[in-house]
């Protein structure tokens, strides 16, 4: 395809790519026609609610700490429930997320799962190509004509019979789609991607039983919400379809959404069915809300586990919030995956059993898994949990005490390493390589890492730069240290993939990128934006 031809002028709309046939399927006139309506209506609101979100930050930059709402007590108080939970949304156990590629979209579809959610977010790097292949997969997989044959082994891939509920998770509202633009400047990336998955499939989807379904990742704020409200609510009357046909979930993974989560139920109470705790992006948004507070200082990664104080408040208000309004509490990733060494494996399931009880344990309606291997050690899990239930909306947690924001705010215990601080390194500066090159979804020393846990790693030596924060064998972190440590391990990756590998792919960029990202003086908010400008 020649990237060099004239643009495509589309209505109000100009299209930055010329398109095979393959793709004029997917991006034909009248989604584009409804992409243009959707943008034209609501594209305009979405910088306002940026800097907002910009504007209380300088607030907690400033001293201040993320609380809950005076002015919106009234809704923390009243007595309102959600519209209601679609019959094949019932029972979500399990759910097993990933990119939209098309063998994982079908080995997926066939997990021993609940629900599939099927990612152009964080395991995903949207490349045009990828994201516009991304989409005919998911509608080949709702009609039911998705196959894959691998191309070197002839090994043939089909959907099951009875393949788990399909789930579309869309970009953030910070990520833009370079290749449409509207006026002259790219549009919402997660306006794309809504627009692209429900037009194609709410017909099929509805015809079977089931709906457009949604993932809605990092709203900020209750204002967030209800922007989508109106998105959704929109597209039911373009569409004449009742109000509440579509439905979200949404993820609670960023520091000040916790503290607007009956305000985010109630904005969406029409089209909302739950809330899940995106851990990895919450503690990735805790280092990057409370940069400028010394005394709330993350230690390594690896020990920021659901049993930490900030964190298990985090699960459990989440859980007491939703039941109470009739919404599912969705769990965390299990970001393991299984290993063909057995004692190794052993612990993976272990770890897996103690992580999925915690959640289970605290009355959550399922969970996530990032490998189909992990599926039945969960789901073994949440069935002893559910007993003959499908849920768990009858825990209401009530006897709690109330959970604080100090409670979510409390600092965390744990060392800072040097071995911690190179392992960050390392698993960044791969996971970098990888997004840029295209791929958002990496298995790296034993975890399916994604863009949040490379977040973290950055994020976290950015801050302990700043402060100045001494590692556990006396060394205080600075640029210069940190600047040393990413030749040395640069070193160890070569070795570690072998000079072959390391030569063909991309890890001086990302390296570089990973530098800019770590040692800047001000922290930029997503990898993902400058890493954007790497991809086709």
């Amino acid at each position: 395809m020649d990237r060099n031809t004239p643009p495509v002028q589309q209505s109000e709309l100009t299209l930055q790519a010329q398109l095979t046939e393959q793709q004029k399927e997917i991006l034909n006139d009248d989604v584009l026609q409804f992409v243009g309506r959707l943008v034209q209506r609501f594209s305009s609101r979405v910088p306002e609610l940026l800097a907002a979100r910009e504007e209380r930050q300088k607030a907690i930059d400033a001293g201040a700490l993320p609380d809950f709402l005076p002015e919106t007590a009234d809704i923390r108080e009243g007595n309102w429930t959600i519209r209601n939970i679609p019959e094949d949304l019932q029972d979500r156990r399990v759910e097993i997320t990933g990119p939209v590629d098309r063998k994982m979209v079908i080995n997926a579809l066939n997990a021993n799962v609940k629900v599939f959610m099927a990612d152009f977010e964080d395991s995903f790097a949207p490349a045009w190509d990828a994201v516009l292949d991304g989409q005919r997969n998911l509608r080949d997989a709702v009609n039911g004509s998705i196959s894959y044959t691998h191309p070197e082994s002839g090994k043939e891939y089909q959907l099951n019979d009875n393949p788990a509920v399909l789930i579309c998770r869309v970009r953030g509202l910070h990520l833009p789609e370079k290749h449409l633009l509207w006026n002259g400047e790219p549009i919402p990336g997660s306006l794309f991607d809504f627009a692209l998955y429900f037009y194609h499939n709410y017909k099929q989807l509805l015809a079977k039983g089931s709906g457009p379904y949604f993932y809605i990742p990092k709203l900020q704020a209750h204002q967030e919400a209800a922007w989508w409200n109106d998105v959704f609510s929109f597209t039911e009357d373009e569409f004449g379809l009742p109000r509440g046909t579509i439905k979200a979930t949404v993820l609670i993974e960023t520091l000040p959404a916790v503290f607007e989560m009956d305000e985010i139920l109630y904005h969406l109470k029409d089209h909302i069915v739950g809330l899940n705790c995106g851990r990895w992006d919450y503690i990735f948004s805790y280092i990057k809300t409370l940069k400028n507070h010394p005394d709330r200082i993350l230690p390594d990664r690896q020990v920021v586990t659901m049993d930490k104080p900030f964190l298990n408040a985090y699960s459990r208000l989440l859980v007491k919030t939703c039941h109470r309004r009739g919404a599912f509490a969705m769990g965390g990733m299990a970001a393991f995956i299984p290993s063909k060494e057995p004692e190794r494996n052993a612990w993976v399931l272990n770890k897996i059993q103690t992580d999925k009880s915690l959640e289970a344990n605290n009355g959550h309606d399922g969970t996530w898994v990032a490998h189909p291997g992990l599926a039945d050690t969960a789901k073994a899990v949440f069935d002893d949990a559910l007993g003959a239930r499908n849920n768990q909306l009858d825990i209401r947690r009530g006897e709690d005490a109330p959970v604080t924001a100090a409670d979510l705010l409390e600092p965390c215990d744990g060392e800072r390493t040097d071995e911690g601080m190179r392992h960050n390194i390392r698993v960044a500066v791969q996971y970098i390589e990888a997004w840029v090159s295209g791929n958002g979804c990496v298995p790296i020393y034993g975890l399916m890492e994604d863009a949040a846990t490379a977040e973290i790693s950055r994020a976290s030596i950015w801050q302990w730069i700043k402060h100045g924060k001494a590692l556990s064998n006396g060394e205080v972190v600075t640029k210069a240290l940190f600047e040393q440590m990413l030749e040395e391990e640069m070193i160890v990756l070569e070795q570690e993939l072998g000079s072959e590998v390391f030569s063909q792919g991309r890890y001086r960029e990302a390296a570089t990128l990973m530098s800019k990202l770590t040692t800047s003086d001000e922290l930029v908010n997503f990898l993902t934006l400058p890493g954007y400008e790497y991809l086709q």
